[in-house]
C-alpha cells in the first residue's frame, strides 16, 4: 500500500475517531426534548445568528451522514421543529446528499477502487448495466426507505456510477422522504402535551410515512412498464 494512502486512511480514521467520540454529547444538545426545554432560547439566538446555526446544522448533518452513525432522523425532524418545513426541507436535502456522496467517495477509495482494479474483467456485464441503467437504480433504492441508508452508498461505492450522478440522483430520489419528515418535525414543534400527539397534522404526517413505501414502490413499478414500452416501440 502506497504511503500516501496510508497516510490518508490515518487522517480519515482520527477525524473520525475524534468526532464518534464528542458525538454522544452533541447529540444530547441535539434531542427534540433539550430543543424544546430551551425553545426561547434557542429562537432568540437563532434570530440573531441564523448563518452561525444553520452553518452548525449543516455540518452536523453532513458529518452524521457521511459517518453512517445513527441520528440523522432524528435530525430531520428536528429541522422542521426549528427551521420550518422550506428551510428544512433545503438544509437536510442538501446535507443528506452531501453525506451521502462523502460516505460513497471514502467507500470508493477504500474499496471499490481496489475492486474494481482486481475483478474489472469480471464485473464487465455489471458495470455495463451500471453505464446504462445504474442512475435508475439507484433512484428506485433511494424510494424505498426500507433499505437503510449506509448500505446505499457503499453497494453503489464498488460499482462504475459516477460520484456526479450518484449526487444528484441521490438528492432527487429522497426528496420526497426528506419533505414527509421534516413535515413531521413542524408539527412536534407544536405538541404542549401528551394529548396533543395525535393531532391531525401528526396523525397526516405519520400515515404519510407509513404510504410512502407503498407509493415509492407504486412509482418504479409505473417507470418501470414506461421504460419497457419506450423500448418495445
Amino acid at each position: 500500500m502506497k504511503k500516501q494512502t496510508i497516510i490518508k486512511i490515518a487522517v480519515f480514521a482520527a477525524i473520525t475517531i475524534s468526532f464518534i467520540g464528542t458525538y454522544p454529547y452533541i447529540m444530547e444538545y441535539a434531542s427534540l426534548e433539550y430543543i424544546k426545554s430551551k425553545q426561547a432560547e434557542f429562537t432568540e439566538f437563532y434570530q440573531a445568528n441564523q448563518a452561525m446555526v444553520l452553518g452548525g446544522y449543516l455540518v452536523l448533518y453532513v458529518a452524521v451522514t457521511a459517518l453512517s452513525l445513527p441520528g440523522a432522523a432524528i435530525l430531520t425532524l428536528l429541522a422542521g421543529a426549528l427551521f420550518g418545513l422550506v428551510v428544512g426541507v433545503i438544509l437536510v436535502s442538501f446535507a443528506s446528499s452531501t453525506g451521502a456522496t462523502l460516505a460513497f467517495l471514502v467507500a470508493r477509495f477504500l474499496v471499490g477502487e481496489k475492486l474494481q482494479e482486481k475483478y474489472g474483467d469480471k464485473l464487465t456485464k455489471i458495470n455495463e448495466g451500471i453505464e446504462r441503467e445504474g442512475a435508475f437504480y439507484l433512484f428506485t433504492m433511494r424510494l424505498i426507505p426500507a433499505i437503510p441508508f449506509f448500505l446505499i452508498n457503499i453497494l453503489m461505492a464498488l460499482t462504475t456510477i459516477p460520484a456526479l450522478t450518484f449526487y444528484w440522483v441521490s438528492q432527487v430520489g429522497m426528496f420526497a422522504g426528506t419533505v414527509v419528515f421534516v413535515y413531521a418535525g413542524t408539527t412536534l414543534a407544536e405538541i404542549e402535551s401528551v394529548g396533543e400527539i395525535l393531532s391531525p397534522q401528526l396523525i397526516t404526517a405519520g400515515i404519510a410515512i407509513g404510504i410512502l413505501p407503498l407509493a415509492s414502490k407504486k412509482v418504479v413499478a409505473l417507470i418501470r412498464a414506461r421504460r419497457g414500452n419506450s423500448s418495445n416501440n
